[in-house]
């Protein structure tokens, strides 16, 4: 393997590029060696080849597309360690659980573990024990993480679902935004920023906020073959019960449930359990160890579905799922394609719905004003704070009391967001229980704190002196003192509220706690003198107000869906026809009260003999074809499988992929070299579970021969 020169050069996005560069076949190698494929995907090499030349790098592939690969692959042949920045913990512990199970040397750093394991986790990562890292961007603002790492040497920063940088994004996250100065505290290493779910101004913004350095833009398309989408027109949520039902019947295979809310989750759950239809409830109120549990379940296929809100979203990385159904409509074209694109990430058929009532966009339109109120409103909050608040600022009204002083029409959840914004600007604050700020009032005169108190060097005398230098007169009608402020020696923040609790037992003073409460950090200045983003606020508001314009003219387009989607990310792929949605096959699902829901296709599409249904495009150049006896077998592979995957606490398809079974069934190995020519196995994976599938295969091969 060549070198790579390791010396860091420059301060800015320039700086430390390999002078060497490892070749595209020693990634083919690794490609096949580790992971078993003998080629790379679609845009897969020239990402791949990108990156270990030390560019800079934007994929964009769809769901499904193998993105990880572009950086797991290159991190196996880069000289020092690569760190992967992910968004959910979830996410994380499934793809090192796949790099274990195929040898390779990969860790996570998280919330989720003891102090302890992050010092040994980041101790075998500088010693070069693990390739890859994955972390969390909040990582890096404890401690030193960021310096030991690029004391050690990161060859490689890849940034996983990218998106989230942006604020265009339809799942922005600010905790993204400190990527870029990341990079800069880690050597300003090459980066690769990969998502499925970008339009053209997305992919701008993550260029411009991860300062990427004239960066190689790699763009397959966003188009997922095989696909196919449809939109089941509804009224109530009676009907959408009765086509949810009918839909899990009607189609075999893994099923995920998107749910708008909780307490929808857990209805809907209640709903398929009714109807005997193994499934279990996935949501942000579960515990930690209650969402591993379902997860798991799900993961290990001991339930058919997995009903779930959007908490779902991107922790789930399995590939067989065959049906994903919204029971209501997400709020942007971007989520319904990232959630919708959960199916089929083997390659193989996959079917979408998604149950659609006009009422379901007030939801949406709800939570967006509510995440960016109208200025006037944030002003008059503003001023009833100041007209109530205490000398000091504090402020005692909740936000429903808040919301009957306004002349305005608004709710107690309108007066929150205009809080939030307040907040955010500077204006508002909310102290949290424990804090250090105590309001004090002084009670005892001079003369009889020098009476009685004088003839003593008390630390109870040095506490009023030391506030008494704070806060001056204000003292005697009453102000806000930050323990932690006063001099050390005096103690800590507990030694001076008991200094305080024996001086108000003797009358010498009145205090109470500043903290779980709410004031106005400048009581006396107007709302202009804060910095609120008000153009900022409009725009996102407007912005957001677009985008679930468009999911809800995909519902109601007449036109082909696959098209209308890849049009709205600016794929020029995108045809008038597809073959693989609802309007394009000319099939609806009708759904009537009290009845069972129907399919119901036109005269047109029955004389053509399923006309489009006939031209629908599936990827074929290595899907394998299935008699009713492969059938059969594969159904005994997959038990196999989940077996293996229980013994071994990984996902199944950890241990193969569907499509690995599939040609498994077909070719019926009945040798290691044979078994080893079936994609998706390489040698670690066949010295690890060969010889049972082997075993499994040849006894089916002799009861045929008998």
């Amino acid at each position: 393997m060549r070198r790579l020169d390791d010396a860091v050069a420059l301060s800015g996005p320039q700086a430390s590029r390999m002078t060497t560069v490892p070749s595209i076949e020693q990634a083919r190698g690794a490609l096949q060696q580790h992971f078993g494929y003998p080629v790379f995907r679609a845009g897969q090499e020239a990402a791949v080849e990108s990156v270990l030349s030390g560019r800079d790098t934007l994929v964009v592939l769809p769901t499904g597309g193998g993105k990880s690969l572009c950086y797991q692959v290159p991190a196996l042949i880069l000289p020092k360690l690569t760190v992967v920045i992910s968004p959910l913990i979830s996410l994380m512990k499934d793809q090192v659980d796949a790099l274990e199970a195929r040898g390779l040397p990969a860790t996570f750093v998280n919330s989720t573990l003891t102090p302890s394991q992050v010092s040994d986790r980041l101790s075998r990562a500088v010693r070069g024990d693990v390739k890859l890292l994955y972390v969390a961007p909040e990582r890096f603002d404890f401690g030193t993480t960021a310096e030991r790492l690029r004391d050690a040497g990161v060859s490689l920063l890849a940034v996983d679902e990218a998106h989230c940088i942006s604020e265009w994004g339809h799942d922005f996250r600010p905790s993204y935004l400190r990527i870029a100065s990341v990079r800069e505290r880690l050597g300003w290493p090459p980066t690769v920023a990969l998502t499925a779910t970008a339009t053209p101004h997305v992919r701008t913004d993550i260029v411009t906020q991860l300062k990427l350095d004239n960066p190689t833009t790699i763009i397959t398309g966003f188009d997922r073959k095989n696909l196919s989408y449809h939109v089941i027109p509804t009224k109530t949520d009676r009907d959408k019960d009765d086509a949810l039902v009918h839909l899990l019947r009607k189609n075999e295979g893994l099923a995920v449930v998107y749910a708008s809310t909780r307490r929808a989750v857990e209805r809907i759950t209640l709903l398929l359990e009714k109807a005997r239809i193994p499934a279990a409830a996935y949501h942000a109120g579960l515990d930690d160890d209650h969402r591993h549990r379902v997860q798991d379940a799900f993961m290990h296929e001991d339930v058919r579905a997995i009903v779930a809100t959007n908490a779902f979203g991107m922790g789930i990385d399995k590939p067989n799922v065959r049906l994903v159904i919204h029971y209501a409509m997400p709020g942007t074209l971007e989520a319904y394609y990232q959630e919708a694109g959960r199916a089929g990430r083997d390659g193989l058929p996959a079917v979408c719905y998604l149950l659609h009532a006009f009422p379901d966009r007030f939801t949406h339109e709800f939570f967006i004003k509510g995440a960016y109120p109208e200025r006037p409103l944030v002003e008059e909050v503003y001023d009833v704070l100041r007209r109530t608040a205490d000398k000091m600022g504090a402020v005692s009204l909740s936000a429903d009391e808040i919301a009957t002083r306004l002349k305005s029409k608004a709710g107690g959840r309108d007066v929150e967001s205009a809080l939030r914004i307040l907040k955010q600007g500077g204006a508002y604050s909310v102290d949290q229980e424990g804090s250090a700020r105590v309001e004090v009032r002084l009670l005892a005169t001079p003369e009889r704190i020098k009476r009685e108190l004088g003839g003593q060097d008390s630390l109870e005398l040095g506490l009023l002196r030391a506030m008494w230098r704070v806060a001056g007169d204000a003292l005697n009608d009453g102000a806000a003192i930050d323990l932690e402020g006063l001099p050390h020696g005096l103690g800590g923040s507990a030694s001076k509220l008991r200094l305080l609790d024996s001086l108000q037992s003797r009358q010498f003073v009145q205090w109470k706690r500043a903290g779980a409460g709410a004031s106005l950090t400048a009581p006396k200045k107007p709302l202009t003198a804060f910095k609120i983003d008000w153009t900022m606020i409009d725009r996102r508001r407007r912005a957001d107000m677009q985008k679930l314009e468009a999911m809800q003219q995909y519902a109601y387009t007449k036109g082909c869906r696959r098209g209308f989607v890849l049009r709205y990310f600016g794929d020029p792929a995108a045809r008038t026809s597809c073959g693989g949605c609802d309007n394009c096959l000319d099939v609806r699902v009708d759904v009537e009260a009290g009845g069972a829901p129907s399919l119901r296709q036109s005269s047109k599409s029955k004389r053509d003999g399923g006309g489009a249904k006939a031209k629908r495009e599936v990827p074929a150049d290595d899907l394998p074809v299935l008699s009713g006896a492969d059938e059969a077998l594969l159904a005994r592979l997959r038990d196999l499988r989940r077996n293996i995957s229980r013994e071994e606490q990984v996902p199944a398809y950890v241990v193969f992929p569907d499509r690995t079974l599939a040609e498994m069934a077909v070719r019926r190995p009945t040798n290691a070299a044979a078994l080893g020519k079936i994609r998706g196995i390489g040698p670690v994976k066949l010295e690890r579970y060969g010889e049972r599938f082997l075993d499994l295969l040849r006894s089916v091969d002799e009861t045929e021969a008998a």
